[in-house]
């Protein structure tokens, strides 16, 4: 009976936080929606970035845009900035772990991109030290949050802050909130 009492629990709590997600979060996510539109229409790229669970986010939601959502459709510029192992490795030893993401940037990223930050807490270095690079590089920058939203939520043009001290199921409200920007773009662009 205990094991059953926690798989409710959880569930519970998941429905709990994506239930208040309409009343507090559609505003912000049909902005990201129309600005990642915008962008990739223009011939920019969406690049995404984040830390542990946050980083297979990010390459998943990148993943959504240049495979597809829901049909077949034209490519979307895409990518995460998470996944060259040679590329993290040589910023990290050479630099810092914190300019991971902001020297990428550096080299990838152009004026009229978008930038997704995704991080449970908001306040991991490497996330605002590319939000900082992003704003120097005019690229529009959205953050996927928690908690409070931390320091990023100042620090970003959007943040959509997921009000809850779980992790896992901040986590989970960020997967729902990209799957539906997927969504959004590709209905705003006409490609399904």
């Amino acid at each position: 009976m205990k094991l059953s009492h926690k798989i409710s629990e959880h569930i519970s709590e998941h429905l709990k936080v994506i239930a208040e997600l309409p009343a507090l979060c559609s505003g912000s996510i049909k902005i990201a929606g129309l600005q990642i539109a915008e962008s990739l229409a223009k011939g920019g790229t969406l690049l995404w970035c984040g830390n542990g669970g946050s980083a297979a986010d990010s390459q998943h939601l990148a993943a959504e845009f240049v495979g597809r959502f829901k049909k077949d459709r034209k490519a979307l510029r895409s990518i995460a900035l998470t996944t060259d192992t040679s590329i993290l490795t040589c910023i990290a030893n050479d630099y810092s772990y914190e300019d991971i993401f902001s020297r990428q940037l550096e080299a990838l990223a152009r004026s009229g991109d978008v930038l997704v930050v995704i991080s449970t807490s908001g306040n991991s270095e490497n996330i605002l030290r590319a939000l900082n690079a992003a704003k120097e590089l005019e690229i529009k920058t959205i953050a996927l949050l928690g908690k409070d939203g931390g320091l990023a939520a100042a620090h970003a043009d959007l943040a959509i802050v997921i009000p809850s001290d779980s992790t896992a199921r901040i986590q989970e409200a960020h997967i729902l909130i990209g799957h539906i920007l997927c969504d959004l773009v590709e209905q705003e662009l006409g490609l399904v």
